[in-house]
Parts: structure tokens; sequence; C-alpha cells
């Protein structure tokens, strides 16, 4: 049996009589013109090792084992189990490898066994903790290629001063270069989606901060969009307030919408050297 041969998606998830579940966020992506495209626009090859999240009846996976990539495919819904079989051995020996686990606490490094891509469909309710977790933690993908909920892509993407702008948008683009690169709308989703969706493509900069600076940039962030109405002064008075903010040339009256990633950046800075002069 060959990737070919396969029967339709929907085929087969009437065949193991699979409905997604709402309380893991599914919803299914059966369109492989759709899936195709995404596994084209994460720009992997033979070869290339890629982590998808979530992939559950394997729309995308069957995409990806296309492109003639070794595909590690992270499912915490034991249900998919048989489609997943089929899609192993219609693969390539060796091709796809699948792990049922909770993808918020795998070991992408040990998995890979060093550097790969993420490509995935994420899950409606881990989409941005697994994102955090790939922009700060100890393993830095290759790249990521990863489907949001509309509004949390814009959230990654948004400009200085945009309503979208926070937390989100200074840690994604403090460590990467983040690019929307596909709408895609509720009705290509079975069950369709309340909201719109949309693919944003992540590549790691090359002046990525070090961790130390990436703890504190988190914390900062965080105090500053936690009380975003309020000037800098205010919300980032326990972490230091106006002499903080000072040292880094920003205007204590400022408020967080209005401080660019670079500007959140020299905080940060200004904070660890205050620490290392205490």
């Amino acid at each position: 049996m060959s990737l070919a041969d396969l029967p339709p998606l929907r085929e087969a998830l009437a065949e193991h009589g699979l409905l997604a579940k709402k309380a893991f966020g599914q919803h299914f992506l059966l369109d492989l013109n759709i899936t195709r495209k995404i596994a084209r626009l994460a720009e992997v090859g033979p070869g290339e090792r890629v982590i998808e999240v979530g992939p559950g009846p394997g729309g995308l996976t069957r995409a990806l084992l296309e492109t003639g990539a070794q595909v590690i495919a992270v499912e915490k819904d034991q249900r998919f189990r048989p489609l997943l079989d089929d899609l192993v051995r219609a693969a390539a020996p060796g091709a796809l490898t699948l792990l049922f686990a909770d993808a918020l606490t795998a070991d992408e490094a040990t998995l890979l066994g060093g550097s790969g891509h993420v490509v995935s469909n994420l899950p409606y309710n881990v989409g941005t903790p697994l994102l955090i977790k790939w922009l700060t933690g100890p393993w830095t993908p290759a790249s990521m290629t990863l489907m949001f909920q509309k509004e949390v892509a814009l959230r990654i993407t948004a400009p200085v001063g945009g309503d979208a702008y926070g937390r989100l948008a200074v840690i994604a683009q403090a460590t990467s270069d983040a690019q929307g690169v596909m709408d895609v709308p509720a009705r290509a989703f079975t069950p369709p989606p309340k909201v719109e969706s949309a693919v944003v493509r992540l590549t790691p900069r090359a002046d990525r901060p070090s961790a130390a600076r990436l703890d504190v940039l988190q914390k900062l962030t965080a105090a500053a969009f936690g009380q975003r109405r309020k000037m800098l002064r205010a919300s980032l008075k326990a972490l230091g307030g106006e002499p903080l903010i000072e040292a880094a040339g920003l205007d204590p009256q400022a408020r967080a919408e209005t401080v660019d990633v670079a500007g959140f950046l020299r905080l940060a800075d200004a904070w660890i050297s205050a620490r290392a002069r205490a």
C-alpha cells in the first residue's frame, strides 16, 4: 500500500466512526489541496525532519509525507491510532513516527535528535502555549509553519501601535521573523469552527535574544501588557519603575502598546544591568 492507495479522509473517518472532540479543540482539515499548500509554504523537502502536533486523521501528515520529509506526529487522542497506523504502513519505511503524548510536555530535541521544523494545524486550545514553548524554550525549531485562529495569528504578527499588538507579538518578533502566509476560511474544516484561521510562518532571527534576556522579556511584557491601559511607570513599578524605563531610553508616561520590540529589549537589558550592579 502507498499513500496514493489510501482512502479519502472523509471515508476513513466514517469507517472508524470518528468525530472531532470539542474538548481537544479539534477541527479536521480534510481538503488535501489546502494541506499541500501548507506543506509547500513550510518549504520542507526530502529527508528534512518535521514535528507535526495534532495530526488527527492525518490530512496535513499526508501532504508532509508527499514532500519526502521525515515526520514525527505527536497526537494526544488515541482514537486516531488506526488511521495514523495506516499512514505509517503506506509511507516509506521510517518516514513517519507516531508519538501518542501531550505536545506541551514533549522533548522535541530528543524526538528529532537535534534540529528540525514544526508544521502543524494546531489544536485551538493549546496553540499559544505551544508557540511560547517553541519561541522561548531550550529547543529552537529551524522554522515553524503553524495554523492558528486568525485572531491569534494577527496577535503574532501585529505591528507596534496596532490593536492586536501585545505580549505575544513582542516575544514572537523578538525571536523570529513572523509572517502571515495564508488565510483559511472556516468552511474548509469539518466541523467548521466559529472563527477564521490563518497560517503563520516563523523563522528564528540571527540576533535571537539569549535565554536570560528572554526570561526577563517575558516578565516585563507580562507586567506591561497585564495593565496595558496604565503608563509604564505604573505597570512596571514593581520591576524598577521610572529609573528602569529611563535607562532604556523610554518615556515613563508611554503605554505598552506604543513600545516597539527594540524598546522592550532595551528594557530587558536595563533590568539585567541593574541586577548585575545590585
